[in-house]
């Protein structure tokens, strides 16, 4: 009789529907132990949350401490100390280009709020401009998974199979992609001038008037890209 192999179950959702994963069992460092006992390199640090490395004491102790003195409480209401010192020393680091932090749980809830609030700043001026909910974006970036996100952000084929769910409020221009984009004998102030040129053309293609916000990644995170000065 031939043998036979079954596969695992899991009621988890995986991300590819036709395998389940070996579990993680543990981690220290940069390496995640697998149950087979594969010790695998974390290159990526689960996409930076865990760039401090895995099993680091100082961060498990202040995740210990915090959770025996308050583990949660609803911030429409309430404040704590942890959030306060959070808030303060990112603004601090910013050296006075940012006043306040607002705490969220990803990338993408972060992006969709900063949509709203960017909505929200022109409904709350002295006189409103409701006109204004066109966004300009550049390609081909990616702002997080969640609609509003995937429609402010430029990645086809991320966006493709949901194209007919995203809001058409966002328009995208070239990303500045320096390796990609310069033409030969273009000094870096020129293709910045070129890429601002084409900023301009398109807020005034849209209506000035009528845009919220330009939304774009000091760095791209997925493939690294840094911009020119």
């Amino acid at each position: 009789m031939a043998e036979t192999h079954s596969t695992p179950r899991s009621a988890v959702l995986h991300r590819n529907t036709r395998f389940v994963p070996k579990k993680a069992v543990g981690g220290k460092g940069s390496y995640i132990f697998l149950e087979d006992g594969t010790m695998f390199l974390d290159s990526t640090g689960g996409a930076a949350v865990s760039c401090l490395g895995h099993g680091h004491e100082q961060v498990n102790q202040a995740v210990i401490n915090q959770i025996n003195q308050l583990s949660y409480c609803h911030s429409a209401f309430f404040s704590t100390e942890v959030t306060e010192e959070l808030a303060q020393f990112l603004t601090d680091s910013t050296g006075g280009k940012l006043s306040k932090l607002y705490i969220v749980s990803s990338g993408s809830e972060a992006v969709e709020a900063a949509l709203k609030l960017a909505r929200q700043y022109y409904l709350e001026l002295p006189t409103p401009q409701p006109q204004r909910t066109r966004f300009i974006a550049r390609s081909p970036s990616y702002h997080g998974i969640t609609l509003g996100a995937l429609a402010a952000g430029g990645h086809v084929i991320r966006r493709q199979p949901f194209e007919p769910l995203l809001s058409q409020n966002t328009s995208h221009v070239s990303p500045c992609y320096a390796y990609r984009g310069k033409k030969d004998g273009e000094s870096d102030a020129e293709y910045v001038a070129r890429l601002a040129a084409e900023l301009e053309a398109e807020f005034q293609r849209v209506g000035s008037e009528n845009v919220c916000a330009f939304i774009a990644e000091p760095i791209v995170g997925a493939v690294c890209v840094p911009i020119v000065p």
